[in-house]
């Protein structure tokens, strides 16, 4: 009998189908007036679906919850989005995975496909449950389901691609690389850490880092994506376990520095603990810099004042806010990295700090869109 995780894709699978069928299904029961109306409707998705292929070329390189939220505000702009989303995750159900399947961590990819989906809410309730019970409990349905895609594919990237296309997403996502890859990093006082849990609680205190194997290859169509892109975004996202995961890989990041191709690093909204603590701006942005050989074009910092109730909130959690100072400003205008001041703060679900995807992709667009010159 097949596995209940193959199963599960299987089953996924012949739901995409019969939502598909759907629509044409209903459509055969229409009268003429709702032919027309349909004809109306029709014609003005054309017509949005029309600018969005015209749309600027993005390359948004990261992971986690700050590259998903990105996606979904910048697919209202344009359908050419490339997200490159690091493969180190060790925590939770993908971590689970990772450990038993041998499979790539699903957990980032899920989130960037589902976040550049045509319709996110009902596919995030569905690819976002997690099972409380049994033998799977802590895991989401979307990881299970990517997982039984690369067992029957028998590649990850075979998966994730199959998805890309039976979601009809806005864009494309892949994995920065399908080699397993670990991260390793030397602290200041000389202790050696391995894997992203051990990384995160120690980046503020971090010398130097490196991934094993040193040798992972990035896939060619990331590399293809990097110098046909009119923009290149850094973050959103954790900086040691997000972002530089995908600049520790030699040919990404020498793809992404000689593609004569403007970079906009966009600032976290407040440090993170153990990983970003009693770090500022410039000092995420010299780790980039130190990384990639060079520094960003532009930064896009937040300027909005944060709740002061948010603020203890998250001053519990050993965070703290991230605004830039005259001293980083006049630093960075030396260096000729351009900064880019916005209203970013948005409030998730009562309990959560967010950018701002509507106001941080026109930002974006506006930089795209001048960029090359």
């Amino acid at each position: 009998m097949p596995h209940p995780i193959v199963l599960l894709a299987a089953g996924f699978f012949i739901g995409c189908v019969a939502s598909a069928l759907l629509p044409i299904m209903k459509f055969k029961r229409q009268r003429l007036p709702g032919r027309m109306y349909n004809r109306r409707r029709d014609i003005m998705g054309s017509i949005v679906e029309q600018r969005l292929l015209q749309g600027p070329r993005f390359t948004c390189v990261g992971g986690g919850t700050g590259l998903s939220t990105l996606l979904a505000g910048l697919k209202s702009f344009t359908r050419n989005i490339t997200a490159v989303v690091a493969v180190t995750d060790e925590g939770g159900s993908s971590g689970r995975l990772r450990q038993e399947w041998g499979v790539l961590p699903p957990g980032d990819v899920r989130n960037c496909i589902v976040a550049l989906a045509e319709n996110d809410n009902s596919l995030n309730q569905l690819l976002n449950f997690r099972f409380d019970r049994g033998e799977l409990k802590g895991h989401s349905l979307g990881n299970l389901i990517l997982l039984g895609a690369s067992e029957l594919a028998g590649d990850f990237n075979k998966a994730v691609e199959s998805l890309n296309r039976m979601l009809a997403i806005r864009g494309r996502v892949l994995p920065v690389t399908t080699e397993t890859v670990v991260l390793h990093g030397e602290t200041l006082d000389g202790k050696f850490v391995r894997g992203e849990l051990e990384v995160s609680e120690n980046g503020s205190k971090m010398k130097r880092m490196w991934l094993e194997p040193a040798s992972a290859k990035p896939l060619p169509d990331v590399i293809d994506a990097f110098p046909s892109s009119d923009l290149i975004v850094l973050g959103p996202g954790s900086l040691f376990t997000s972002i530089l995961p995908n600049l520790l890989i030699e040919e990404a990041r020498s793809a992404i520095r000689d593609a004569g191709v403007p970079i906009a690093y966009i600032a976290n909204l407040m440090t993170q603990r153990g990983e970003t603590e009693g770090m500022n701006i410039t000092a995420h942005l010299d780790w980039i810099a130190s990384v990639l050989g060079s520094m960003p074009n532009y930064i896009v910092v937040n300027q909005t004042p944060i709740p002061s109730d948010y603020l203890a909130l998250y001053k519990e959690r050993g965070a703290e806010p991230l605004y830039l100072s005259p001293e980083e400003e006049r630093y960075l205008e030396h260096n000729r990295c351009a900064v880019v001041y916005a209203d970013l703060v948005n409030i998730k679900d009562d309990k959560y700090l967010r950018h701002h995807s509507q106001n941080l992709s026109e930002i974006l667009m506006n930089i795209a869109r001048g960029g090359r010159d």
